[in-house]
């Protein structure tokens, strides 16, 4: 989505997920991170997926727009049956 483009990175990024040891993934980790720094970069690294499912009766939810959550408001809820 940002146009960062770097192999090197993407092979480092693949190669600490297969990594079980918890210094040498750290390590892995660390070299990412200076590589991403060292090119100015600010990939998206994390895309959390998430949805807001409710029965049809749930009236009046309205839920951040920049979150998948809601902060817990539920003033404004009501059923309609």
């Amino acid at each position: 989505m940002t146009g960062y483009c770097n192999p090197e990175v993407d092979r480092l990024v693949e190669r600490q997920s297969m990594t079980v040891d918890g210094d040498t993934r750290r390590q892995l980790v660390w070299e990412i991170q200076r590589d991403l720094v060292r090119d100015d970069a600010r990939p998206d690294i994390f895309y959390a997926r998430g949805a807001n499912c409710r029965q049809s009766e749930v009236k009046g939810l309205t839920s951040m727009v920049n979150s998948i959550y809601n902060g817990s408001r539920f003033e404004d809820l009501w059923l309609d049956r």
